[in-house]
């Protein structure tokens, strides 16, 4: 963790401290849901472990009442941010009608809600950049002083909608930021064999936009770069790539079995864990005592708690609403 402080950067106390509830919020409720899908009661989990200080920290720097953003299905941590409750996440992951992305049709990780301006995502990756650059030319049309933020994975990041996502958002100077969440595997292929540049971040010069790689286990140094993002974004400079250096501490998914890489090198990487480093950030800077962190991990265990019994106990749609929105009412 960088000793950047976050007042150089404009975040009070309270915003730091809200940043750290939700990382730990999203690892918690991650936990919980492998902990089901392993009990047979949930299908599929595909974990954000890991990632959180990068999903948070750019989360906080994006005005969240008016941007939007395209997650992609790890981002967790972005759509607690944008204000989906653990609740919500719960009842998707149960696949019951309440979940407020999809009534219980979607895959858990496929978010969208209307309401915090949370685009809905599809299965095949990356399809969310050119839906999130869409919004960016609207936005502009519209001459609204919005963003759109979209995520995904550097696996992803060679797909054809990147490039053609990015090339259209520089050619008309579109205000999008994309982040790369290098967590250096596209599923079961390491960096090394995905990439023949250096960075991610280096493809952007050949699309006309700056583009900055960061610690992803730092959310202050990640906060920084989408700030900056943002501003130029609004003042009509145009879109930004950032790559945020990260590490995924689960296999890819739960159908995943990851013994493609080795057990240390896994061990290795939590050693450098966003919510321990920023805990102890907030510790040195006297904002985080033992007393309320102690209360913050209760609060947190409670909230995952009701979530989990609430999600459970709702009502699944009735199967004739399977063929809702499908064919004309």
């Amino acid at each position: 963790m960088s000793k950047k402080s976050h007042e150089k950067l404009g975040l009070t106390e309270e915003q730091v401290i809200e940043m750290y509830k939700t990382m730990l919020l999203a690892r918690k409720l991650d936990e919980r849901m492998w902990l089901l899908n392993r009990a047979g009661k949930i299908p599929f989990v595909i974990s954000c472990q890991g990632q959180e200080a990068a999903q948070v920290g750019a989360s906080f720097a994006l005005d969240r009442e008016t941007d939007y953003t395209a997650p992609y299905y790890r981002d967790m941590g972005v759509v607690l941010a944008f204000g989906m409750t653990a609740k919500e996440l719960m009842l998707s992951s149960f696949a019951k009608a309440e979940d407020p992305n999809s009534g219980g049709r979607q895959m858990p990780g496929h978010f969208g809600q209307k309401k915090n301006n949370i685009l809905s995502g599809s299965s095949p990756v990356t399809t969310q950049l050119p839906h999130a650059v869409g919004v960016a030319l609207a936005a502009k049309m519209e001459k609204k002083p919005i963003v759109s933020f979209t995520t995904l994975g550097e696996g992803s990041s060679n797909q054809g909608d990147f490039h053609e996502g990015l090339n259209f958002a520089g050619v008309h100077n579109l205000p999008v930021i994309t982040m790369v969440e290098n967590n250096k595997y596209a599923i079961s292929v390491p960096l090394e064999k995905q990439l023949a540049s250096e960075t991610v971040a280096e493809r952007a010069s050949s699309y006309g936009m700056p583009g900055i790689t960061v610690d992803g286990n730092d959310p202050l140094a990640v906060f920084e770069a989408v700030q900056t993002a943002r501003e130029r974004a609004v003042s009509g400079e145009g879109p930004t790539l950032i790559e945020a250096v990260t590490y995924r501490f689960t296999a890819h998914s739960s159908d995943d079995d990851d013994r493609y890489r080795e057990k240390d090198e896994i061990q290795e990487a939590k050693k450098k864990d966003g919510i321990i480093a920023f805990a102890s950030y907030l510790k040195e800077a006297g904002i985080l005592t033992e007393e309320n962190e102690k209360a913050i991990e209760d609060d947190t265990a409670n909230l995952v708690n009701e979530a989990t019994d609430y999600a459970e106990n709702a009502p699944y749609a009735e199967p004739e609403h399977a063929l809702r929105y499908v064919y004309e009412e």
